[in-house]
């Protein structure tokens, strides 16, 4: 994937929240509110597992999902 786009929104969309947001993809956690983590990991990896924890968790959830569907990008949330 190659959208400065989604990179950019993924990680806005994720800086709103408290909670800790962190994406797994293959053996590799990233902090999705690093817009470098996400640049390095979304190019090379289509399976995402999301795992989000605090005290704004169910809206983080909510948020991050939608913004992951809506560029195309299969994420699962734990």
């Amino acid at each position: 994937m190659s959208n400065n786009t989604a990179i950019v929104e993924i990680s806005q969309t994720a800086s709103k929240f408290r909670s800790s947001i962190v994406l797994q993809a293959e053996h590799k956690y990233i902090d999705v509110k690093s817009i470098l983590g996400l640049f390095t990991t979304l190019v090379n990896s289509h399976a995402y597992e999301l795992h989000v924890h605090g005290p704004d968790e169910e809206e983080a959830r909510a948020a991050m999902k939608e913004v992951f569907e809506k560029h195309g990008l299969q994420v699962t949330v734990v």
